[in-house]
């Protein structure tokens, strides 16, 4: 049996592990806050993911282990469907859990909160870039697509730096997790720009 065809069903169930942890503590743990605790974290899952992506590229680059670039994709998938979770978690906590509002003042309300809040403003952003990211990611978009597909797929690079922003944005005192983010990102970037360079001619 070849060890991806294992490795890949694996690596699915363990993607998941996160949000079943972040649903058992929401509902079992001893939480003071667990509306915020349900927003944080799946906010920040959503930002490993994005990091785990962008990971892919430069092991391959260090190690010429190839077979790695297999499971960018589901990573990817991944680093979206976590977004969702933290945008609904926003969307529910914030704004439908605690309003009598209709389903029409939600929306304005929303639209007003990504308008005047600056972090929103820059994590919806990002959200939006990842959604053609999604929707393109399949095999046959990618033939279809050629070197568009390349060009289109570089948006995750905007959207990890967007991430960060939006992390720097949020937790204002205690910078210590965005800044790690930023060194991440800072190496990962490294690595990826002297391999380009190291390659031209």
């Amino acid at each position: 049996m070849n060890i991806h065809h294992f490795l890949k069903p694996v690596i699915f169930l363990v993607c998941l592990v996160p949000l079943a942890l972040q649903i058992f503590l929401f509902f079992e743990g001893d939480l003071a806050n667990p509306a915020e605790y349900a927003k944080h974290a799946s906010g920040d899952w959503a930002l490993r993911f994005i990091v785990l992506v962008l990971v892919v590229s430069p092991i391959k680059i260090i190690t010429g282990y190839t077979p790695i670039l297999r499971y960018r994709r589901m990573l990817g998938l991944y680093a979206f469907f976590y977004v969702c979770v933290h945008l609904m978690t926003f969307g529910f906590f914030d704004v439908f859990e605690n309003s009598d509002q209709s389903m029409y003042q939600a929306i304005i309300y929303i639209g007003a909160e990504i308008i005047e809040r600056p972090y929103i403003t820059v994590g919806f952003a990002a959200f939006l870039m990842l959604v053609p990211l999604a929707f393109t990611s399949t095999s046959k978009i990618r033939r279809s697509m050629g070197s568009a597909w390349v060009k289109l797929h570089k948006l995750v690079y905007l959207v990890a730096v967007l991430g960060v922003l939006h992390y720097f944005w949020l937790v204002k005192k205690d910078l210590t997790d965005p800044i790690i983010y930023s060194i991440i990102l800072t190496i990962l970037f490294s690595i990826r720009l002297i391999n380009y360079y190291r390659k031209k001619p």
